[in-house]
């Protein structure tokens, strides 16, 4: 015997003394659930000589940093400090093995006291270290020289100054008149 299916009254009752199931939390995000895992293996392993390439320059200064880069950073066992390798263009081996304590001290002032004990030497070439933008701000330009005239009246109007602020307001005297003369060369 066929079944007759319900009025839209009767489903709105079952559905209505029926309990339904509640609707599952979304999952968490990824980096949350990774961040105590990704912070375990921090502490185990430590960060690496991916950690030192940015500050390299930083870290040893720029005479090493243009001859060196950090290749590889071991752990050591049980709790003992690492070992760094280090790539080292040829000829500057021995300056680096001549400097290793030193850059021992400064890698371990980066990445924290006892963190690398030994420096392994490996050498072959080295990339160059990109160029740093040189800043603008605070860098002195070359300011032309005045006539002979506009410095004489330079030297009178600043006369009355305190004596300490003389040459700083000579200095800028030229530097304005200069930017003016330039003005009206173009």
């Amino acid at each position: 015997m066929a079944r007759d299916l319900p009025s839209e009254r009767e489903a709105r009752e079952i559905l209505a003394r029926k309990r339904t199931r509640p609707v599952p939390r979304p999952a968490p995000k990824a980096g949350r659930s990774l961040a105590p895992f990704i912070k375990d293996l921090d502490e185990r392993f430590g960060r690496g000589a991916g950690a030192l390439e940015p500050r390299w320059r930083e870290i040893v200064g720029d005479q090493l940093a243009r001859v060196t880069r950090p290749q590889k950073l071991t752990k050591g066992r049980a709790g003992s400090g690492g070992t760094l390798e280090l790539r080292v263009a040829g000829p500057a081996a021995l300056l680096v093995q001549h400097q290793s304590a030193d850059i021992l001290a400064r890698v371990n002032l980066f990445l924290g006291p006892g963190a690398v004990d030994r420096l392994r030497i490996a050498q072959g070439p080295v990339q160059p270290l990109p160029q740093m933008a040189a800043s603008k701000k605070g860098a002195r330009r070359r300011i032309d020289p005045l006539d002979a005239a506009a410095e004489a009246d330079l030297v009178k109007s600043v006369e009355a100054a305190p004596t300490g602020l003389k040459a700083a307001l000579a200095n800028l005297g030229r530097a304005v008149l200069a930017d003016q003369a330039k003005g009206r060369r173009r």
